[in-house]
């Protein structure tokens, strides 16, 4: 399961799997997918600068409250001309009860008169994998892959696909932002895939061949 409530990221999840190694091994569903299980998905807040640790923490609490293999990340976008600010506070960075729309126009303000060669920017993304408990008193272990992805930040919004601040990131080479790209496109180069397909092979591991933890690398410890 994807430790979210994003449907945006859940399509790319949906899509990344259905491409890769995990085809037909899973299905990726929202907690909210999951109501007969009878337990919300739990509040985890962000609190950490590290998106590693934020990654994990919700990757285990949905993992212990639905007894299922959980999926989460946590994304930050860093601007070299704000000091790599929004960085991990990048949903969070207009305020608690701000839209893509209110991030993506705060981005631009505060990049006001920044020329094209300075507007210099990148994409990072944790992903964390967890095992369910094994008891009550048996925690399940958690794995984080990271990526990154450089590129600048546009002079304005441009294409209507994707989310977050899709719109405004120009991937280098393609000359279009994320919001300009198929998801099969995007799905071929994001920060978010090359992650995914770091993790991926542990996924199938624990799928596969759960009861085999010698063939697993060592668990994050944060």
């Amino acid at each position: 399961m994807l430790a979210s409530t994003n449907r945006g990221k859940l399509e790319e999840y949906r899509a990344l799997a259905e491409s890769g190694m995990l085809d037909r091994l899973v299905e990726i569903v929202l907690p909210g997918e999951l109501a007969s299980h009878g337990r919300p998905m739990p509040e985890v807040p962000e609190e950490s600068l590290d998106l590693r640790v934020n990654a994990a923490a919700k990757a285990r609490a949905a993992a212990a409250a639905f007894g299922l293999v959980a999926v989460a990340d946590d994304t930050g976008l860093e601007v070299d001309a704000l000091g790599g600010a929004p960085g991990p506070r990048a949903a969070r960075w207009a305020g608690p009860d701000a839209t893509d729309a209110d991030r993506i126009r705060l981005l631009l303000e505060r990049l006001r008169g920044v020329p094209v060669s300075r507007r210099t920017a990148r994409f990072r993304c944790a992903v964390a994998v967890a095992e369910p408990p094994a008891g009550p008193s048996t925690p399940g272990r958690v794995w984080v892959r990271e990526a990154a992805l450089e590129g600048q930040i546009a002079l304005a919004p441009r294409g209507d696909r994707g989310f977050g601040y899709d719109p405004l990131f120009v991937v280098p080479g393609l000359g279009k932002t994320f919001a300009e790209l198929s998801r099969e496109e995007k799905n071929q180069v994001s920060h978010r895939a090359r992650a995914w397909r770091a993790a991926e092979p542990l996924l199938v591991r624990l799928i596969v061949a759960p009861e085999s933890p010698e063939t697993l690398p060592p668990p994050f410890e944060g």
